[in-house]
């Protein structure tokens, strides 16, 4: 076994946006993914909103990240087989919100893909499949959104589209947001940003 991560301790302020940057390789993923639940630490602890991760088995996470968290991956992780409106609609209906598909209509509109709603993944360009992950992610009104590389696969008209988009759900739901990055311009939008290396933090910068 690998100890990707290193000694770290980290408190994230509610309603902070906190940027993750370093070289590849540095741990700022599988930090990330910590934080989500969706990787296991082989040591110490993870809190989120007061809950304890790291105790949780894998239904109690899957309903706590159901519960309070929106995920924004660079690879989008969208169902090819569903529609725009069907993608954002199931994190919802598992959830048992009844407007299941009225509230994935308004975050379809909300990022500027109401014509799409209908259209699958592989009839959408890059930018516009992020933007279907973004209003996915946001639907449920998240407490959390954590993301990954959003602009990582797109170009720079996109990118910043998305990076614009992202904060705008931030502020529209008031949700603390932490992001991996290797944008520059994205690591300045933050309140603060975290550096890593080999593991470690190595740097720490308040921007805001």
């Amino acid at each position: 076994m690998v100890d990707i991560l290193k000694g770290i301790s980290l408190d994230v302020r509610q309603g902070e946006t906190l940027g993750l940057v370093g070289p590849s390789g540095s741990g700022k993923s599988s930090l990330l993914m910590l934080m989500g639940g969706l990787e296991r630490a082989t040591g110490g602890r993870v809190t989120a909103l007061g809950q304890d991760l790291t105790s949780m088995n894998e239904d109690q996470l899957a309903r706590f990240r159901r519960a309070n968290m929106g995920i924004v991956f660079q690879s989008f992780h969208l169902i090819p087989t569903m529609t725009a409106l069907e993608n954002v609609a199931t994190p919802l209906e598992l959830a048992g919100i009844a407007d299941a598909f009225d509230r994935a209509a308004e975050e379809l509109a909300a990022v500027g893909l109401a014509a799409r709603a209908g259209h699958f993944p592989s009839q959408m360009s890059g930018g516009e499949q992020q933007r279907v992950a973004l209003a996915r992610a946001a639907a449920p009104r998240p407490r959390i959104l954590l993301a990954d590389e959003p602009t990582g696969n797109l170009d720079e008209t996109n990118g910043g589209a998305i990076i614009e988009l992202l904060f705008d759900l931030r502020d529209k739901h008031g949700a603390t947001l932490v992001m991996v990055t290797h944008a520059p311009e994205l690591a300045r939008r933050c309140d603060r940003v975290i550096r890593l290396r080999d593991g470690r933090l190595e740097m720490e910068e308040a921007l805001a």
